[in-house]
């Protein structure tokens, strides 16, 4: 089996893949992260792919509305820059988000493994089963296949 490939903001190969706009309009809960002074500051989150992440004080705990214990953490000022409150509790991302088949990165193998390192810590996932995001800051996260598929469509150019 091979070594997963280890992917980072600043990897090279980010500017040789084909990335295409895409917008997602779907409503989504989210809540603040904000712990009492007290109590731990950070939080580790399990996300409904399965990885590990790490929500720090401040940051928006995201979730579909029909799902909204499978959570996953979403930097305070990214959350900012990209979000839109809608209502109590309720959000749209209206930024628009650059994706590129996972696969682009291992030249079509769908079961090669990708570390894509996020801002709240690595996630390692199939290649076949993602999709790459690149944020407005250059940051990077890997998004379901299943939720580009179900929830996204391309932004016409």
């Amino acid at each position: 089996m091979n070594k997963p490939i280890d992917l980072t903001s600043d990897d090279p190969i980010l500017d040789r893949l084909n990335f295409k706009p895409y917008r997602n309009m779907v409503v989504r809960r989210a809540v603040p992260f904000v712990p009492k002074p007290d109590e731990p500051q950070t939080m580790d989150v399990k996300t409904p792919w399965g990885s590990m992440l790490t929500a720090k004080r401040g940051d928006f705990l995201v979730s579909e509305l029909d799902a909204p214990n499978d959570y996953w953490p979403v930097d305070a000022k990214i959350f900012d820059e990209t979000y839109v409150v809608v209502g109590p509790g309720l959000c749209v991302k209206r930024a628009v988000t650059m994706l590129v088949p996972l696969s682009e990165v291992t030249n079509g193998d769908e079961d090669r493994m990708v570390v894509v390192h996020t801002l709240e810590g690595p996630e390692t996932v199939r290649a076949g089963d993602f999709f790459l995001a690149r944020g407005v800051k250059g940051e990077i996260w890997p998004y379901p296949k299943e939720k580009v598929l179900a929830k996204m469509r391309p932004v016409e150019q």
